[in-house]
């Protein structure tokens, strides 16, 4: 256990790791929010604890930030039930299994049966929401311009982008937008297509993103800015 804790505004308590680093000039400051919730301190050899403690507290309002945005994680169980692309969905286990089962509804519900050992639940729970991800996110590129079309498409599990486009053309996606509304990751897929035109977020892009979006941009746009901490919480 930590000596030291950083109690949030919520009463969570965060440990608070301190290390003293010889060169070090300054005191550096680094909240983690996974594997484990925790806030890592470096301080110069000669800066006592009290002052890497008061620089903490000085920083309070980031720390609470980047602790709001990443929610303690929820475990998954059989008989829970997740939205994900636009499903709700009762997963359940079944040991006898070797494979996945997906059973769609007709009323937007569904049932994912995932096999194998019950320690293996959530892995598979997850490799199957990101195989689908995937899927979902070549449809919507489909959906635009050809020559919009990304070289190479890649799916990450980032905590502060949802995603990316370098100039050799291939895009980079976190899968936990498959966990947003459709229309809030197919914004992000449109976002990243109108960099194959423009690698900036001059006018000119944000023109591009609403063509090829369409009405609605600025709603989806706002949606992520607002909840989109909420999409780490399983896994």
């Amino acid at each position: 256990m930590s000596e030291y804790e950083f109690v949030l505004s919520s009463g969570e308590k965060i440990p608070v790791v301190i290390n003293t680093r010889r060169g070090l000039r300054n005191i550096t400051l680094r909240p983690k929010t996974r594997p484990l919730r925790e806030i890592h301190i470096s301080k110069p050899l000669m800066t006592p604890t009290t002052a890497a403690l008061r620089f903490l507290e000085q920083k309070r309002k980031w720390c609470e930030r980047i602790f709001a945005n990443a929610p303690i994680k929820e475990h998954l169980h059989p008989g829970d039930e997740i939205e994900f692309l636009g499903w709700r969905v009762l997963l359940v286990h079944d040991a006898a299994r070797r494979a996945n089962d997906f059973i769609e509804n007709d009323d937007g519900t569904a049932k994912l049966i995932v096999g194998g050992d019950a320690d293996m639940f959530e892995r598979r729970v997850r490799d199957f929401i990101r195989a689908q991800f995937l899927i979902a996110v070549k449809q919507m590129v489909r959906g635009a311009p050809r020559e919009l079309w990304p070289r190479r498409i890649a799916i990450r599990d980032t905590s502060t982008r949802w995603g990316s486009c370098s100039t050799s053309g291939t895009m980079s996606f976190s899968w936990r937008l498959a966990f947003a509304p459709t229309d809030v990751m197919r914004y992000v897929v449109m976002h990243e297509l109108a960099h194959r035109v423009h690698m900036d977020h001059s006018p000119a892009f944000w023109q591009t993103v609403s063509q090829l979006y369409g009405f609605g941009v600025e709603r989806a746009r706002r949606w992520l800015n607002v909840h989109g901490g909420e999409l780490h919480k399983y896994f």
